[in-house]
């Protein structure tokens, strides 16, 4: 996995921990769901365009929920070209990696980055189909992020043991660019996990912005516990 960091990339305002591109007919109903879950479990907070109405070009929503991604992970399948929608999103990401330095981690799923950088293959035919009839430019600038994302080293589904060690991997490397650092400390305590990783689900620890958290509810449910394990913040606690 290789990533792409710069100090321009603070005077962001992350509004997601994740922004995820995919093709839908290739990975939404098996692949997919499990990266969600994964990801969910883990406290990372993803964007996908499955609310957005598409429309003949990427809109200024969807532009500014790359934008606003701490990171872009890309999942690069078979039929990932045969999508304009998909390549116009891959052109926005790899914009932001060079402008603000976005850092894009791949997948690569049932599909060879020689393929993908190169637009040969299943992958290339899907490329060739997508590109009647639109201007040279454009296709000129699907095939440049092609062969820009084609040439981060990232995670390959034929050279894992199984895509349930794939995703494991992914999520936790993830966790590591976020910054979040797993804790045992309250492992005693019943329901606290769950409410810190629900706290931290909703923030992006790596900022030079100060944040600073309340905590309400009545005595005895844990907010001080809660607040102990959340170093990185300041907490406020309010019974």
């Amino acid at each position: 996995m290789a990533s792409s960091s710069s100090s321009s990339s603070l005077a962001l305002i992350w509004l997601y921990h994740v922004f995820l591109s995919f093709r839908g007919e290739d990975v939404r109903k098996g692949f997919l769901s499990h990266v969600l879950k994964e990801f969910k479990s883990k406290g990372i907070d993803v964007f996908i365009d499955n609310e957005i109405k598409r429309g003949e070009s990427v809109g200024p929503e969807l532009v500014k929920a790359i934008r606003h991604s701490r990171v872009a992970v890309v999942l690069l399948s078979r039929n990932y070209a045969s999508s304009s929608w998909c390549l116009d999103e891959l052109v926005e990401i790899m914009k932001c990696r060079g402008e603000f330095g976005q850092t894009v981690m791949t997948i690569f799923y049932e599909v060879d980055p020689s393929e993908v950088r190169k637009q040969t293959g299943d992958f290339g035919k899907a490329f060739d189909e997508t590109c009647v009839g639109k201007a040279e430019e454009v296709k000129q600038a699907w095939r440049q992020a092609l062969n820009d994302v084609a040439g981060i080293a990232g995670y390959h589904s034929s050279n894992c043991g199984n895509e349930a060690d794939l995703i494991n991997k992914v999520a936790s490397d993830v966790m590591a660019l976020l910054g979040f650092t797993p804790t045992n400390d309250f492992d005693d305590f019943v329901g606290i996990g769950a409410r810190v990783k629900e706290i931290k689900s909703k923030l992006i620890l790596q900022s030079e912005q100060v944040k600073v958290i309340g905590i309400f509810g009545p005595v005895g449910i844990g907010k001080t516990t809660t607040a102990r394990v959340m170093r990185s913040l300041v907490v406020t606690t309010i019974s």
